[in-house]
């Protein structure tokens, strides 16, 4: 195996980002208001959950980067033209978010056109993204990139409390304050600390990429498993100590949980690549034995996980509208909590289904568009 093969698992990963993102907006906007509901064990575990798909997609944004760019530089022999490849990826994601926004103004009117500005993780993901591609440049080694990339990653943690309090960035212009710290509504996400999970994953990324053979990739998952494991624990004996910053908030910008979630994903990616392999050789073993010995099985770009991860921003951008506009105003925290799981178990499905129905419409198109002038190749011919 060569860096060229493309990472089934880290679609999977990815499939289960977009399940997670829709568990945590069904949640959140269909769900009834009551605290008899909202305020249960339950509902608090389903929003610790939700709140995963956010850090999942950062980091794994990363990591995606840096296997496509490594890809890109042994295609191409040019480290650079890789680095810019990303760079405009990461510009591309940036105006998307204004875009998205834009979308959203228009199908559902009556927000301020203030709203068009909110900083939502678009607007955090694709600079991160733009920045990870010029470190890939610049560190020429896999050895560098994952040192450089690690250390962003832990000093954007160690810094989100004390951005949060800093008297200089109540000197920027308001449009700038949303992106440092959070300001009600207008700010979902912050810089600090979500662009850190992007170079966290840019440095499990290089690892990833560093791994030429199947058997160094296994010994590299266990290994993820291992650290991501130990994060957790530093994470979770730090927390249980006095604070070293003078306001910090766990659940927001403590460096703890930050350090929690980043092992909690690094685990969770080892057991995903674990589980892709066991099934891969599940599938290998009963085409076999029904073939009589080897043969050829579909492989895992028809799994539906990997469907889903594939088609992530997609996903993003046509099921906010339709969980939080007018689509859904009958039920809009109308929902018990064991109804939201209902209608989110029978969203996850219509949205899968829209995948489908996405490519046939592109398929179409690209068969009207194209369909003359094979006809007349043929009539040549």
């Amino acid at each position: 195996m060569t860096s060229n093969h493309r990472r089934g698992y880290v679609d999977w990963a990815r499939g289960i980002a977009v399940l997670l993102m829709i568990e945590a907006h069904t949640a959140d906007a269909w769900t009834r208001l009551s605290p008899a509901v909202r305020r249960t064990v339950p509902f608090r575990d389903a929003t610790v959950l939700g709140g995963f798909a956010a850090p999942l997609f950062l980091w794994l944004a990363g990591l995606a980067v840096v296997l496509a760019a490594t890809r890109s530089a042994e295609r191409t022999g040019s480290r650079r033209a890789a680095a810019e490849m990303i760079c405009r990826r990461g510009l591309e994601i940036f105006l998307l978010g204004f875009l998205f926004r834009l979308q959203g103004f228009i199908i559902t009117p009556g927000s301020h056109p203030v709203t068009l500005f909110r900083v939502d993780i678009l607007n955090i993901m694709g600079p991160a993204i733009a920045v990870a591609g010029v470190v890939w440049g610049l560190a020429g080694t896999a050895v560098g990139r994952v040192g450089w990339y690690a250390a962003i990653a832990t000093a954007i943690a160690m810094a989100t409390p004390l951005v949060r309090i800093a008297p200089a960035v109540d000197a920027l212009p308001l449009w700038l304050q949303w992106y440092a710290r959070p300001a009600g509504e207008f700010t979902i996400f912050t810089l600090f600390p979500w662009t850190g999970f992007v170079f966290a994953g840019g440095a499990v990324g290089a690892l990833i990429a560093a791994a030429r053979e199947e058997a160094a990739e296994r010994r590299l998952h266990l290994t993820l498993g291992v650290l991501g494991a130990a994060l957790v624990a530093v994470g979770v004996y730090t927390a249980g100590r006095p604070s070293i910053y003078t306001s910090s908030s766990f659940w927001t910008s403590s460096p703890t949980w930050f350090a929690i979630r980043v092992g909690i994903l690094m685990i969770a990616l080892t057991l995903i690549y674990g589980c892709e392999q066991l099934l891969e050789r599940v599938r290998v073993s009963a085409a076999a034995s029904i073939a009589g010995g080897p043969a050829p099985v579909a492989r895992r770009g028809g799994d539906p996980l990997a469907k889903l991860g594939r088609s992530s921003l997609f996903i993003y951008w046509i099921h906010v509208e339709l969980v939080y506009g007018y689509a859904s105003w009958m039920w809009r925290h109308r929902l018990p909590l064991w109804g939201t799981a209902i209608a989110c178990t029978l969203f996850c499905i219509l949205m899968y289904r829209a995948i489908g129905w996405r490519d046939l419409l592109v398929e179409r198109w690209r068969h009207r568009s194209h369909g003359a002038p094979r006809t007349a190749h043929a009539a040549t011919a």
